[in-house]
């Protein structure tokens, strides 16, 4: 198929799963921050289009109101657009006046798209320079271990957002894997095997599939 001369085809991602999250140093609301400042801890790392937007404006809300459930998982909430630092704090002490809500998470300025087009938040192709909301989950040693995008006029669900952060921690630290729509206290599976002799194993199981084998233990965060 051909495309007009005027469209490109959209670039790859500048962050891909399974690699170091790329570094960086910018202005927030809480100072400067660097990417390389969170190892140690799981971060969640997100982007939206502009201050003062309702869509935004229902996240952030959101987003603070679970912050107690991040911290519970040792993950850190960080936000970024390409506003300027001082339309953000206007936005967060105008979220607190009306919405009685405190923003305690940083939020990077972004006016050059410089951490935008690191991440692929934004890309030649598109028709805005808005970044989309964009969540990246970055593990304690700086690995991005998944992404989740999603366009300008669809808020994120902070419940599914919080979920895959459940996943992923429990995947590492028991060695298992989730199926479709896992939450905490639910079955996990084990990962495929890995030779004929545990494949053979697993289908004199009662009742279960050599591919599709529940673990014993219900995995709780």
């Amino acid at each position: 198929m051909s495309l007009p001369d005027e469209r490109k085809p959209a670039a790859l991602p500048g962050a891909r799963i399974d690699e170091v999250a790329p570094d960086f140093e910018a202005r927030s609301t809480q100072g400067i921050v660097r990417m390389s400042d969170y190892r140690g801890r799981w971060l969640v790392f997100f982007s939206h289009p502009a201050d003062f937007t309702p869509v935004c404006t229902s996240e952030f809300l959101a987003f603070q109101n679970a912050a107690a459930r991040f911290e519970a998982l040792d993950a850190d909430l960080l936000g970024l657009s390409i506003d300027s630092l001082y339309a953000h704090i206007a936005w967060i002490k105008d979220i607190e006046a009306r919405f009685d809500t405190r923003i305690t998470f940083p939020i990077i300025e972004d006016i050059s798209m410089t951490v935008a087009r690191l991440y692929g938040m934004v890309h030649d192709a598109s028709a805005t320079t808005a970044a989309v909301r964009s969540v990246f989950f970055i593990d304690p040693d700086g690995y991005i271990r998944a992404m989740i995008h999603y366009p300008m006029n669809v808020g994120r669900s902070v419940e599914e957002i919080l979920r895959v952060l459940n996943a992923l921690q429990v995947s590492d630290r028991n060695l298992v894997a989730t199926p479709e729509g896992w939450v905490p206290g639910t079955p996990t599976v084990l990962p495929p095997p890995i030779d004929q002799a545990e494949a053979d194993q697993r289908a004199q199981i009662a009742g279960g599939a050599w591919y599709y084998t529940k673990s014993e233990a219900r995995h709780d965060a």
